[in-house]
């Protein structure tokens, strides 16, 4: 069964698209949804989808910023941007870099499902696909590495398990796993760990919330409150008020 991601900043757009067909009957599931680009990206390995519908219009980082970055890290993703009639110049533009299919707003349920066919048949032409090469390395000074490449750039918002694996010269998903066996910690709650402690330096300070998010590497406010206040408990602006009088 093939993984689906919606990503618009539009809820009911993404409700919309969740209820337009019968995934299941396709061999599809919706695997996960984000409202921004920038929270798609951070989220993405985690759910690794192999079709992602993509607004070309968000707040922070638009689809064709996301699909630039997705499809250089997950070449067989298959991308669908998502248009409406008077960006349809700039929607072509996305094939140039690599996205599949685009639909014009508004959706139309027959277009979806005729597009998700026609995505399908590339898909089952990929399998099987390639299994991972595994690599011996020296778990702890890998790590230890890894860990320090962390601390110095987490404030770059496109850091995330993928890139991080591309830059030590390893496969997402091996490292993903390595990095849980040496620390017993995900590789990403260990980035979002940085960047949460930096987040309540921030906030004791007074430091406004989209100012912190910006300075973390969220600059999506919003995902940036979901991720605070799954870390702390609290809301960030809860969170500074404590500190607010002392």
């Amino acid at each position: 069964m093939y993984k689906v991601m919606i990503i618009d900043d539009e809820k009911s757009l993404r409700n919309l698209l969740k209820n337009a067909i019968q995934w299941g009957e396709l061999g599809l599931e919706i695997a996960g949804e984000a409202a921004s680009g920038i929270e798609a990206i951070n989220i993405i390995d985690e759910i690794k989808p192999d079709i992602a519908f993509v607004d070309i219009k968000m707040p922070f980082m638009d689809g064709i910023e996301f699909s630039k970055l997705a499809i250089q890290r997950y070449p067989d993703l298959k991308i669908v941007i998502l248009t409406a009639f008077s960006d349809f110049e700039y929607a072509r533009e996305c094939i140039g870099i690599g996205v599949c299919e685009y639909l014009l707003k508004p959706i139309v349920r027959a277009d979806i499902k005729a597009t998700l066919e026609k995505i399908i048949k590339k898909l089952d032409a990929e399998q099987p696909k390639k299994e991972d090469k595994e690599v011996i390395i020296q778990g702890n000074d890998t790590i230890r590495k890894i860990e320090e490449y962390i601390s110095k750039n987490y404030t770059q918002p496109d850091l995330n398990l993928t890139s991080i694996a591309q830059t030590f010269g390893f496969n997402a998903s091996y490292l993903s796993r390595l990095f849980k066996a040496e620390t017993g910690k995900n590789l990403i709650d260990y980035l979002t760990e940085c960047r949460m402690e930096q987040a309540i330096t921030y906030a004791k300070q007074g430091m406004l919330m989209y100012l912190t998010a910006k300075m973390v590497g969220i600059p999506d406010p919003n995902y940036f409150g979901k991720c605070f206040k799954k870390y702390t408990n609290q809301t960030y602006s809860d969170f500074m008020k404590q500190y607010k009088n002392k």
